[in-house]
């Protein structure tokens, strides 16, 4: 299927866009939210695309950071590990504090951060598939030809719903990661008892925003999804197990169990013998208060956790459990209670970290000081308006050119490692959507998100920006220990 000719049209909105941009730069000098500085480079932003108003912020790269003459990292070995001050190889990845700073450990024992892209993948639409054949011939070649340029970027990995058994077929792999959806798989037999539609979900997709943990129903779910994994635990280059994807770890989900669920289902039953239990007399949700709340919310994600953390174990006792990707800033992300949770059955916390500019040290902390874990960041990205798509959907921020996606990337992780929590990330995502393809949900329709766009070109502005500081993070992160 040939594709139409819409880029002329999304090019001129890209046109009166930075227009706009540049209007509101020289009228609004005053208002950049960072100290301008010759250390920093000036992006114009939105933070999406419902945002009218262009802003100037500021962003760091490594080759404007006072006094960080670097020159290269030290060598690197097949799971793109550095070749220094090895500890204890085990066979397998895991996690080590040295110095106050978290590390990947490689099999070997080498310090590893995993530098990634999610969803490594061929893309599925009449137009991708088309053009991968054009170029590629087979998706063999595909994953050959492209794990081999990631590397040459100095990436080392890739994030969720990327072409795993595909990945594995290569030689020396890049270090991947699985993602395994016992609840969304239960959700969708779920959503049969109700003709296909809740009366009320959230944006989820979960009925009242709840996840359906304390339904006996789930764990033969649990069961059956994470058994699948049993045939990768032997596999040296997989670096570990996501389980769902942004569950609704609500705030209020003892309000919503008690007010919104039917006094027969298990989430009911559940959330009132909590109560009950714990105010001791027959309560309701007038007794309810914030602590309470707080109290709930962590015995009701650790019953989700318990089971999908133990079956994790069950089915691979080899291999990392890397959570179950937060996102929610106003709910999970600042709940204390949860990273507590978190904190007892996950080796490494998985966060899709949007709506900021860059990270807030204060929340980067907390995050470790709660749950005494480190942390890797699974899902972000920014949008550039000179991709020709119309950037409408996707919770990612908007800025004029891919080098000044490539400027986000930079300042985004500078500020990621100095946390010394971090231990990786992984940009979402490898390709752009296809505006084309309707089959895909609303929020991956018409954006740059990716490193290629639907014909497998590279953006190449956006990917030498990469580089750069991919091949200098060893050296990045002796830099910024050395600055507290």
């Amino acid at each position: 299927m040939k594709r139409k000719p819409t880029a002329k049209i999304a090019i001129l909105s890209v046109f009166i866009g930075l227009s706009s941009a540049t209007s509101y730069a020289q009228n609004n000098v005053g208002e950049s939210n960072l100290k301008a500085s010759k250390n920093y480079h000036e992006v114009m932003a939105r933070k999406n695309a419902d945002d009218t108003i262009w802003k100037s912020y500021t962003a760091k790269t490594i080759d404007k950071l006072p006094g960080f003459n670097y020159t290269r990292d030290p060598e690197t070995n097949s799971y793109g590990a550095w070749k220094v001050n090895a500890s204890k190889a085990t066979g397998f990845f895991r996690t080590e504090k040295r110095d106050g700073r978290w590390w990947i450990i490689d099999p070997e024992g080498n310090p590893f951060i995993h530098k990634g892209v999610a969803v490594f993948s061929p893309g599925t639409s009449d137009n991708q598939q088309e053009a991968l054949a054009s170029k590629y011939k087979t998706e063999k070649n595909w994953v050959i030809e492209e794990s081999n340029f990631l590397k040459a970027q100095g990436f080392n990995g890739t994030g969720a719903w990327s072409k795993v058994d595909l990945i594995r077929e290569t030689k020396n792999p890049l270090v991947y990661t699985v993602i395994v959806s016992p609840m969304g798989a239960y959700k969708q037999q779920h959503l049969k008892k109700f003709g296909g539609k809740y009366e009320e979900a959230g944006w989820q997709g979960f009925r009242y925003d709840l996840a359906m943990v304390f339904d006996p129903e789930f764990d033969a779910y649990v069961e059956k999804e994470i058994s699948k994994i049993a045939k990768y635990k032997n596999d040296k280059y997989l670096l570990g197990y996501f389980t769902d994807n942004e569950l609704p770890w609500v705030d209020d989900a003892l309000d919503r169990h008690l007010e919104k669920l039917g006094k027969k289902e298990a989430g009911y039953i559940a959330a009132k013998k909590w109560l009950d239990t714990r105010k001791g007399k027959d309560a309701s949700a007038k007794d309810i208060t914030e602590e309470d709340r707080q109290e709930f919310t962590a015995f009701y994600f650790e019953t989700y956790l318990k089971k999908v953390a133990d079956a994790v174990k069950k089915y691979d006792p080899n291999h990392l459990y890397l959570g179950c990707r937060f996102n929610q800033e106003l709910d999970e992300l600042d709940n204390p209670k949860i990273f507590e949770v978190a904190g007892k059955y996950m080796d490494v916390v998985s966060i899709n970290h949007y709506r900021k500019w860059e990270p807030e040290q204060p929340i980067l902390n907390n995050w470790e000081k709660w749950s005494g874990k480190p942390f890797i960041i699974t899902e972000w990205y920014a949008k550039g308006e000179d991709s020709g798509l119309p950037n409408k959907t996707g919770a990612g921020w908007n800025v004029p050119t891919q080098k000044d996606r490539g400027y986000f990337y930079q300042n985004f992780i500078i500020e990621l490692l100095k946390s010394k929590s971090c231990v990786g990330w992984h940009w979402f995502r490898y390709q752009d959507n296809d505006p084309e393809n309707l089959k895909t949900d609303y929020s991956n329709r018409d954006s740059n998100k990716g490193i290629i766009n639907s014909n497998y070109d590279h953006y190449m502005p956006l990917i030498d920006n990469m580089k750069a500081f991919n091949d200098h993070t060893y050296e990045l992160i002796h830099y910024l220990d050395k600055q507290k």
